[in-house]
């Protein structure tokens, strides 16, 4: 489903690259999908991927059979929030989707295939303090 690994997603985001799945640069920055303004895209692209790396590093991801992809969402009451879904490259399918600040409750949650999404795996007022829970 995708052209490119979260590796290689990671490593040209290191020497300053936003790609997305097919490799390629672009306005949206990885975005899937979106409902702030898109002049926002490349600064909210810029932190996401910083929260990939600690979460691919606390959870022993292995980045070379996964891709990233980001999404601005709007729930009906509360703000606009970012998530980011690590899925499988040969799928697609999302296995993780990981917010910092969830417009619906306001915590860090990390929503999982494991139990089919059906209620976070984790949860806690940031992500921080999700992965010192799960050491």
């Amino acid at each position: 489903m995708s052209n490119v690994t979260l590796k290689v997603q990671l490593e040209e985001f290191e020497k300053g690259n936003i790609i997305d799945s097919d490799g390629k640069s672009s306005t949206c920055y990885n975005f899937y999908d979106w409902f702030c303004k898109e002049s926002s895209l490349e600064k909210k692209s810029i932190k996401l991927y910083k929260q990939v790396k600690r979460f691919v590093k606390e959870f022993n991801i292995d980045t070379d059979k996964y891709y990233v992809f980001f999404k601005n969402n709007c729930p009906m009451s509360g703000p606009l929030y970012d998530d980011f879904r690590i899925c499988d490259i040969e799928t697609g399918d999302v296995i993780y989707n990981v917010t910092s600040k969830s417009g619906h409750t306001g915590n860090a949650e990390i929503y999982s295939r494991e139990n089919d999404f059906e209620m976070p795996l984790y949860e806690g007022s940031n992500l921080s303090e999700i992965y010192k829970s799960i050491k």
